[in-house]
């Protein structure tokens, strides 16, 4: 029996219990079918994913509104849809007996233009990145009524997920999509209910958990996606963190997983535009999230780089020799070792070398290791293994071309 403290099992708040404490962190897999609804290659992916071993796997984005998108290829759940498809993809994510959540967002202002949808956003403020600035809509502030009607929306999706068998939802608050952009003052300019103050720019978040806890059973697990920081000058920072998490202490949540970084400051690729380290090139935000691990009443998940067995268990322990972080999440190396799971289970070191794509342009670059990785779950989706050698130059022409293609379809979807 292996004896690694990543292989222990981790009761969450609500009674539930994970196997182990390796997750499949959320992924953009972009593979929604015609109607932006899951079908076998999802189901194949996730089936993939539970038999390597993971006590949880989260799904990528899946959107509360058909209107907003993160990308032309996203999943969309709201009401009135056929729950059919849904089921097929619960009962694949929970194949390997652990828990499978559904991550809920709003792309807010971080919409493509190409799309051809309004962006909404807490405020009229653009993204500004230099170079691609021009490929996203300019953003419109939401009313306060239409604030309430999408937290309506987020927790109508969280009960529609329990209904087609998932065991729990993810409410993304992180990486510069729509509740995170009501959390940075970068973003939110607002002076009503919904601005200024950090209580006030929390409020999104904090109506958004309780009408999603309303909504849905007590044993159907809650969880919320965090920025430690947005890694910009005057953004959300780790103090904001740090209080945020210690609010939703007393709103039922079953557990918080640390991020950072949005579309303008990928820190989640460990690439932050405001000059301050990720520290090291695996486990960016370990140590923050050991600290909020000290002070939260849930337990705390992480991800961001993590790829050696060494740092997923270092980050189980803090300073002190107490409990650090309690769940550690990998998305781009399963996208490569699906079931590294079970090989570390085995006793099987296996350090991941990742692709690294050193164009000079290092956001085309970023772009580039992206791609290489949705290439990736696109193998896996069709039953193949996965393409390390693959040419960052094929994948980065070959995504671009689908994505062409999918927005076609996307809007004739929305034009029928």
């Amino acid at each position: 029996m292996n004896s690694s403290p990543l292989f222990s099992p981790l009761a969450l708040p609500n009674g539930t219990t994970l196997p182990n404490r390796l997750a499949k962190a959320a992924t953009e897999e972009s593979l929604a079918a015609q109607g932006q609804v899951p079908d076998h290659r999802l189901n194949t992916l996730y089936r993939r994913w539970a038999e390597g071993g993971a006590g949880l796997l989260i799904t990528g984005n899946v959107m509360i509104a058909p209107d907003a998108l993160s990308g032309p290829a996203s999943v969309v759940l709201q009401e009135g849809a056929d729950l059919a498809p849904f089921k097929l993809w619960a009962e694949a994510g929970r194949s390997g007996g652990g828990q499978f959540w559904m991550q809920i967002n709003h792309p807010g202002r971080q919409t493509y233009k190409m799309l051809g949808e309004e962006a909404v956003s807490a405020s009229d403020v653009a993204i500004e990145i230099p170079g691609m600035s021009k490929n996203f809509s300019p953003p419109r502030a939401l009313t306060s009524a239409e604030v309430d009607r999408l937290i309506d929306r987020f927790a109508t999706t969280a009960a529609l997920a329990e209904a087609a068998g998932f065991s729990g939802v993810q409410i993304h608050a992180a990486h510069g999509y729509l509740i995170n952009q009501f959390l940075s003052p970068l973003t939110n300019r607002r002076t009503d209910k919904w601005g200024g103050p950090l209580e006030n720019r929390a409020r999104f978040l904090f109506e958004t958990v309780r009408a999603v806890r309303a909504r849905v059973s007590k044993d159907f697990s809650v969880s919320v996606k965090l920025n430690s920081a947005d890694f910009q000058k005057g953004g959300f920072d780790s103090d904001d963190a740090t209080w945020v998490v210690r609010q939703l202490g007393d709103m039922s949540v079953d557990l918080v997983e640390l991020s950072g970084g949005s579309y303008e400051s990928p820190a989640m690729q460990g690439r932050p535009e405001d000059g301050t380290s990720t520290a090291r090139r695996e486990g960016y935000f370990v140590e923050f999230a050991k600290e909020i691990a000290a002070i939260a009443q849930m337990p705390v998940m992480v991800t961001g780089g993590i790829r050696r067995r060494q740092v997923a268990e270092d980050a189980l322990v803090n300073k002190a020799g107490g409990i650090g972080v309690s769940v550690l999440g990998m998305a781009t190396a399963m996208a490569y070792v699906p079931d590294l799971p079970n090989r570390w289970k085995a006793g099987q070191s296996l350090d991941i070398a990742l692709p690294v794509v050193d164009w000079k342009n290092k956001r085309m670059a970023g772009l580039a290791t992206m791609m290489l990785a949705y290439a990736q779950l696109d193998r896996l989706s069709r039953g193949k293994a996965p393409n390390p050698r693959m040419r960052p130059l094929f994948a980065f022409v070959r995504t671009q071309m689908k994505l062409k293609k999918m927005t076609k379809r996307y809007r004739r979807w929305r034009d029928a």
